[in-house]
């Protein structure tokens, strides 16, 4: 009976092998076909269009609220480029962490296997997008505005202690979450060509990485115990990804008292229907990986993602 036991194990961990190998193979495949050097393959000497919204105003923060009604349609193009700037800073922010995690996770591995050579890939990739998302808030004139004071050092924690779980969990929410923005953000031709440029080159690779980190969590097995504890940190880790998207201060930028415009935001209807639409993929992942459940569901409606 142990001898069988231990011969399905081996057998189910080779399966897994093959199939980290796999997935591998096909995104450096991917990868080698279709990169992009954002230096070169966004215009960068091009000028704003006048009139353009940066996003599309339905996914404003303070779309629909009495504080949107009283601002000129002036001062709203430039709350969509303030906040595009925004989470576009959060954005670096949180690319930043996930190549530390990521060489964490390669650092322990073969690096002649091709599960290893990609994560390598994929933080050459986030290195350009970071550079990428910086060149963008420069060339809007905008600050780099962050996810603020709090949520930065608690990402100095998280990128030190993270697990396997909250590693690609973590990678798969933030992704998600920014993939789903950015491509309304390509099919809408009404908003800024740059900004939709951007988004394009991060849509397309980051398409890899959500892969790559959805079936690494979707191999991981979790006992009763353990689950409990992943589901824990997920949840702090969406908590603080999500309500710290949008830096108060960029309210400021159009004549809102910081605070009122958080306020107005966090009980804004139309801005929690546009996170828990966006999140609703990759919860739905994180939950058949098992990192949804009692534990963290309290988190996830403060978010307001459910």
């Amino acid at each position: 009976m142990a001898t069988t036991a231990r011969k399905d194990t081996t057998a189910v961990l080779e399966e897994r092998d093959r199939q980290r190998r796999r997935t591998a193979e096909r995104l450096l495949a991917s990868s080698a076909k279709l990169s992009f050097d954002p230096l070169k393959d966004v215009d960068w000497a091009s000028e704003p269009v006048p009139g353009a919204y940066y996003i599309t105003p339905h996914r404003i923060s303070l779309y629909g609220t009495e504080l949107w009604e009283r601002l000129s349609e002036e001062q709203r193009i430039e709350l969509s480029k303030h906040e595009v700037a925004c989470v576009a800073s959060v954005g670096i922010w949180f690319e930043e962490i996930l190549m530390q995690m990521l060489l964490r996770h390669a650092f322990d591995r073969d690096p002649t296997t091709a599960h290893v050579q990609y994560a390598l890939t994929e933080i050459a990739d986030e290195c350009r997008h970071s550079v990428m998302f910086a060149r963008m808030i420069a060339w809007m004139g905008a600050p780099a505005y962050g996810p603020g004071r709090l949520a930065h050092e608690l990402g100095r924690v998280f990128k030190a202690i993270s697990t396997h779980s909250q590693t690609f969990g973590g990678t798969m929410y933030v992704e998600e979450i920014l993939d789903a923005f950015q491509r309304e953000m390509t099919a809408d031709e009404s908003l800024q060509p740059l900004s939709r440029q951007v988004a394009r080159i991060h849509v397309i690779e980051e398409s890899r990485h959500i892969t790559y980190a959805r079936e690494e969590l979707v191999r991981q097995d979790l006992g009763p115990v353990r689950r409990r504890v992943e589901q824990l940190l997920m949840g702090i880790v969406i908590h603080v990804a999500t309500t710290h998207l949008i830096n108060p201060r960029v309210y400021a930028a159009v004549g809102i008292d910081p605070k009122e415009g958080r306020r107005a935001a966090r009980r804004n209807p139309h801005w929690r229907a546009a996170k828990t639409e966006m999140a609703a993929k990759v919860v739905g992942v994180l939950d058949r990986a098992g990192l949804v459940g009692r534990t963290n569901r309290w988190l996830l409606r403060g978010a307001g993602i459910v």
